[in-house]
């Protein structure tokens, strides 16, 4: 069941937008036809395998690879030295930034290994098991080193140092040793000592999350192609195909202009297909051998090699008054960065106490280094780990305060005005309209069963916007080709055609979308954050309004009339009034036959670094059974509701509020990264890593609030990252309400809840 909740009287003559077409990739998806990265095949192309890293921590001494190259089919071997050493210099990546030096070092280790699965070296063959063999004849001369893996033992004086150049930033003064802690930050405002000074009730707690894969099914794969003068085509599964261009060109030494690349189809991305891991390999594999190089990721090396996102432990403290007013907010966070710094610690700070109007606030981040595969990003990047401990504490809070939990929330919601603790003062948002649907909403009221309960959480994204190319070219026939440089992962190309037909009142199957590789547009941020309908929803509109505007131009040339003394109106120029004189008025079709006789092709492009991303606001409610005889707990009924801003496409945004909430139902109960006491992961596939199937959810409702982004045309919010916030916290909720006991740390696996469970009950805690 879906429902859409409007807060103002929006434009009711919309013929598009709001609408439900069918989507624009979807023959080719479901008969077979769409490219994904492993699809791509050219003639001559040779099959690139990686060794990896046995060890979690090692120097690497020495690497001998002349047996392999003396290997029949071998045609090239690529290592460290192979790649330039990289400056330290930070480029974003996302809702993340990303340092070269580092993103060299991942793509193939340099000085030492630093987890089990770093890349070592590579070689190009002319079948997999030629390149198998390869693999084994090289000889890698290890130092085993001692390992760390969990943050807090990370920052421990004593804790084996994975970089002996890390001193952490954001301190004073500056410390004289290294250490795992990259970097400390800091958000804030008020007098958090006064304000629990002045609390009522006063709840405190420590958390514990465990690092999660985005579970995306198609792995990572590309093919490179280097021609001899240089040139190179890349074709690849990515969220941002500029960002792996400019990546590519600065690892391998080579002029952007010089890199084509083109963006697959993605089989889920989720923020993990932000990086580059295989890209700067093939090419260095292609320009060596002079062939084309295909490389694609096992699932063990997709698991072993490539970014989850945090694991962190972290401490939260809230205080509120007898009357329900939350007075002091306080939170430490110590996220897991991986193998190199960069853990969304930041955002995760940002989005702790961002739905609520407090005082008193203070979060303190710990970006900490850990011998695991770097982190990437993975939707709303850092806010559900640190919303899942703070959503706790809220529950406990109103629970203390014996207040109803959504009133509760009502009370303290930030809305219009409400200044956040990292900074800016909110505009129109929606959070208050979305508890309110949650309270009135039936499942609210519904009644449980035995050994069920029911939570609730809100959470909060911030959302980006950036560079942004797009153009619109318009065909004799008056049909358009609309390309944008975002790869569409949410239903872009849906959004952006009916954006596009909206604005130039034409039918929507006049549009076609597409995704233009790297040398075909101007350049295009990447696709995550939320910001792809947002900033090229607005590249978009720019663009078709640049052709309405020559669409009238052209019509006061054939009528030959002044420019302003036509208007347009509904698809079609008509003189402006009488005086104009009296002409039929021109379609775009019309206009678009004879453009060859009025000054050629008719063109829009806009190429803008959109700003005015608005915040994102949503409320899950959720209620789960427990079997007190095995501990398993599972969900029984889910209602999603959040603030779209205008939900352009309402299918997909319903689609992105249903996927959040399973990703994060598997977060909850199931998924963990579990590593032996060598550093090494146990678990590297779904049969042992267990991400939700069907039978593991039920049909999850949904509610659309619109609360207009000013900042749009359209009213837009992105809606992509701020379902993945909530679910954690509303289930920890619901499960603590069906068996009094409140846990704090994630997966809530069947062991962790039954052993929980027996202990309650020794302790006279009942059935």
């Amino acid at each position: 069941m879906s429902q859409a909740l409007r807060t103002d009287d929006m434009d009711q003559d919309l013929r598009v937008v709001g609408t439900r077409p069918v989507r624009p990739d979807g023959v080719d998806k479901v008969t077979g036809r769409a490219m994904f990265g492993a699809d791509y095949s050219l003639p001559g192309m040779l099959v690139g395998r990686v060794l990896r890293s046995p060890h979690a921590h090692a120097i690497i001494k020495s690497i001998d690879t002349s047996k392999a190259e003396a290997l029949p089919g071998v045609k090239a071997v690529v290592t460290r030295d192979d790649f330039q050493e990289m400056p330290s210099e930070f480029i974003p990546a996302g809702e993340m930034l990303i340092n070269y030096r580092d993103v060299v070092r991942n793509v193939m280790a340099r000085e030492k290994a630093l987890y089990d699965g770093h890349a070592v070296a590579a070689v190009a063959a002319t079948s997999v098991s030629v390149a198998k063999k390869a693999l084994k004849l090289i000889k890698v001369d290890y130092e085993v080193l001692p390992h760390v893996i969990d943050p807090s033992e990370a920052m421990k004086p004593d804790a084996p140092v994975l970089h002996d150049h890390i001193f952490t930033d954001g301190v004073e003064p500056k410390p004289e040793k290294p250490s795992n802690v990259a970097k400390r930050v800091e958000f804030g405002m008020g007098d958090v000592e006064a304000g629990f000074a002045s609390a009522d009730v006063v709840v405190e707690r420590s958390f514990k999350t465990q690092p999660v894969h985005q579970g995306y099914i198609e792995p990572h794969a590309c093919v490179a192609s280097v021609s001899a003068d240089g040139q190179a085509e890349l074709w690849c599964s990515t969220q941002g195909h500029y960002v792996v261009r400019a990546n590519c060109a600065r690892l391998l030494g080579m002029d952007i202009s010089k890199i084509r690349v083109t963006a697959s189809e993605i089989g889920g991305g989720f923020g993990g297909k932000t990086v580059v891991y295989l890209e700067p390999v093939a090419l260095a594999l292609s320009r060596k051998a002079c062939h084309p190089v295909k490389m694609v990721m096992s699932r063990e090396e997709v698991f072993r090699a490539s970014g989850p996102t945090s694991g962190a432990d972290i401490w939260v403290k809230m205080g509120a008054t007898k009357d329900g007013k939350i007075v002091a907010a306080q939170t430490d966070l110590k996220y897991q960065a991986g193998a190199f710094p960069g853990s969304p610690v930041q955002p995760g700070a940002m989005c702790a106490f961002a739905p609520y109007d407090v005082e008193n606030v203070l979060a303190v981040g710990y970006d900490v280094v850990t011998n695991r595969p770097k982190v990437a990003a993975y939707r709303a990047p850092g806010g559900p780990i640190s919303e899942y401990a703070v959503e706790s504490v809220v529950d406990e809070l109103a629970r203390k305060l014996e207040i109803d939990p959504v009133d509760f929330r009502l009370q303290n919601a930030a809305q219009q005005g409400t200044r956040a603790a990292y900074g800016p003062k909110f505009g129109p948002v929606g959070l208050v309209q979305t508890l309110e649907a949650v309270k009135n909403h039936e499942h609210y009221k519904a009644p449980l069963g035995p050994n069920q309960g029911r939570g609730v959480a809100s959470g909060f994204w911030f959302n980006i916007g950036g560079e942004t190319s797009v153009e619109i070219n318009l065909s004799e026939d008056g049909t358009a080709t609309l390309m944008s440089g975002t790869p569409d992962i949410g239903g872009s190309r849906a959004s952006l055609a009916m954006m596009a037909a909206e604005e130039l009142c034409i039918d929507l199957e006049k549009v076609r979308p597409l995704i233009a590789d790297t040398s075909s547009l101007g350049y295009n941020f990447l696709t995550g954050g939320s910001r792809v309908t947002f900033s090229a929803g607005l590249a978009t509109v720019e663009a078709a309004r640049e052709i309405v505007k020559e669409l009238c131009a052209r019509a006061a040339k054939i009528w030959e009339i002044p420019e302003d003394a036509v208007e347009w109106e509904k698809g079609y120029v008509r003189p402006a009034g009488e005086n104009a004189g009296n002409f039929e008025p021109l379609s775009v079709a019309d206009i678009a036959k004879v453009a060859g006789k009025t000054g050629g092709p008719i063109a829009g492009y806009a190429r803008i670094n959109a700003q005015g991303a608005a915040p994102s606001f949503g409320t899950h409610l959720v209620d789960v059974e427990v079997d007190p005889e095995t501990g398993r707990a599972w969900v029984t009924r889910y209602t999603v509701v959040q603030d779209a801003g205008k939900a352009i496409h309402p299918s997909y945004v319903e689609g992105q509020y249903q996927g959040g909430a399973v990703q994060g139902i598997g977060w909850a109960f199931n998924e963990e990264y579990i590593y032996d006491d060598k550093g090494c992961l146990e678990n590297p596939g779904f049969l042992d890593y267990r991400i939700p199937v069907a039978s593991d959810v039920p049909m999850i409702d949904t509610v659309i609030v619109e609360v207009p982004n000013p900042r749009h045309p359209y009213g837009v919010r992105g809606v992509g990252e701020t379902p993945i916030v909530p679910p954690m916290g509303a289930i920890a909720n619901a499960v603590s309400a069906a068996t009094g006991i409140r846990f704090t740390e994630l997966p809530m696996s069947p062991p962790k809840v039954l052993k929980a469970l027996e202990e309650h009950r020794a302790n006279g805690g009942g059935d």
